[in-house]
């Protein structure tokens, strides 16, 4: 039972803490998609490790079979003085059901969101596509007769970038150039998609730190992901220039915007002349920060299971 609340205790431990340190990360220098990877990946992490937890309660020896996790458990054992016969299988499935009723929640909340945003997706595009001018060429953009310089891009099948007239009158070609390319590098990169991932994982667990900061961080990395690839493309300058000059009103909330978003970090990070790292190293990367992010919460366990057994077995034992 020792290893299986180490673990539970992990994650719980993990779930509170690591917003905080991500939270401190210098995004102005960071590669966002790492950071990306690393919200993601440690909210599939810490349940995994408490649907572990609870596994190991309903298995037999509850996985006290190794050398450290069997002297702790002597050592817990002892000063527990026993524990009634079906406290732990009793636990194991009360543990069972809540995991099976958060499962069933977040299956429920995610088809509602998707449904809600691929039907205000689809109003919203029947409206656009009734005043809008298809682009002549195959980007398949839709332009608005409107002043004001704005675009954004709205998932779907395919999905589609929307931009008004008035980029072209406000803004010179890098920058509109600038801007088509930020909001195609929302669709390649499927933000919008995990933009509703953390929604769904935050109307599902609100009251755990990690999953009820994540779409406020996500949103904010998909915008300096974006901002990445279009400096790539068309360079630093023009992307200020489209940051300062485009309007961030009027888009649609299931849309992502040029200027929605972050908009001050975006444009101290271009100041600093942040350099996207080569495809290895960013490959590498994002491995080894998905592995971390994912066995920290076991981490956590481990420590926190290290720190039973010295307070509870007496040295030289």
């Amino acid at each position: 039972m020792t290893a299986a609340l180490a673990l539970l205790a992990g994650a719980v431990i993990a779930g509170w803490l690591i917003p905080g340190g991500l939270r401190r990360v210098d995004l102005r220098r960071r590669d966002p998609g790492l950071l990306i990877v690393a919200w993601l990946v440690s909210s599939a992490g810490v349940p995994l490790a408490a649907a572990t937890g609870v596994l190991l309660l309903l298995l037999p020896g509850h996985g006290s079979g190794a050398p450290l996790l069997a002297a702790v458990h002597r050592c817990w054992s002892a000063i527990q003085h026993g524990s009634p016969p079906r406290v732990e299988e009793v636990a194991g499935l009360v543990g069972v059901g809540l995991l099976a009723a958060f499962a069933i929640r977040l299956v429920v909340v995610s088809v509602r969101g998707f449904r809600r945003r691929s039907r205000k997706r689809r109003e919203s595009l029947g409206v656009l596509r009734l005043v809008a001018r298809p682009a002549k060429d195959p980007s398949g953009i839709l332009w608005l007769a409107h002043d004001e310089p704005l675009a954004f891009s709205m998932a779907g099948r395919p999905g589609t970038v929307v931009a008004t007239e008035g980029l072209a009158r406000h803004l010179d070609p890098g920058a509109v150039a600038a801007v088509l390319a930020h909001e195609r590098a929302h669709l390649d990169g499927r933000h919008h998609l995990l933009v509703a991932i953390a929604d769904a994982v935050r109307a599902t667990f609100p009251f755990v730190p990690l999953f009820r900061q994540a779409p406020r961080a996500i949103r904010d990395l998909v915008e300096l992901a974006a901002d990445v690839v279009a400096v790539r493309n068309c360079g630093p300058a023009a992307v200020r220039t489209a940051l300062l000059k485009v309007t961030r009103h009027g888009a649609p909330s299931t849309s992502l915007a040029m200027a929605q978003d972050a908009v001050a970090l975006r444009l101290a990070r271009l100041q600093h002349d942040s350099r996207p790292p080569g495809r290895l190293r960013r490959t590498v990367s994002w491995g080894l920060m998905a592995v971390t992010a994912a066995v920290l919460p076991f981490l956590a366990g481990t420590g926190l299971l290290l720190g039973i057994a010295l307070i509870t077995c007496p040295l030289g034992s």
